[in-house]
């Protein structure tokens, strides 16, 4: 494997009210997303630039995704203090259900949320 690679590529957030979701992951992040239909899915991007090398992905609402605490975890990007965001889910209609813990001082922090339509993700800082 090249460890030039991200090991992460692509991530899709399963939602079941697009307009929600997005509204919600626009008010945490304070970013603006894309939406669109693609192979009869509705999609918001997270903002992205392709030059960058860094991991792209989307909320997406279809038929064969499903929004589920027990789905894959994925790690979103709070830095440089992910108490930033963290603070914005509760207000936006998510759920914290673990506060910024501290893993390591190499790795940094932690934490988890309930995103508004039922998905659990992690939110990883160095600070």
């Amino acid at each position: 494997m090249d460890n030039s690679v991200n090991t992460l590529n692509w991530f899709e957030i399963s939602v079941s009210d697009m307009s929600r979701a997005k509204s919600f992951y626009q008010t945490v992040f304070s970013i603006e997303m894309d939406q669109q239909e693609m192979m009869g899915m509705q999609m918001a991007m997270f903002p992205y630039n392709p030059m960058s090398g860094k991991v792209a992905g989307a909320l997406v609402q279809s038929e064969m995704h499903k929004p589920s605490t027990d789905g894959a975890v994925i790690y979103l990007n709070g830095n440089p203090d992910l108490s930033v965001a963290l603070g914005k889910v509760e207000s936006a209609g998510g759920q914290v259900v673990m506060p910024k813990t501290h893993i390591d001082e190499d790795t940094g922090y932690m934490a988890f949320f309930i995103d508004t339509e039922g998905n659990k993700v992690g939110l990883h800082s160095n600070k």
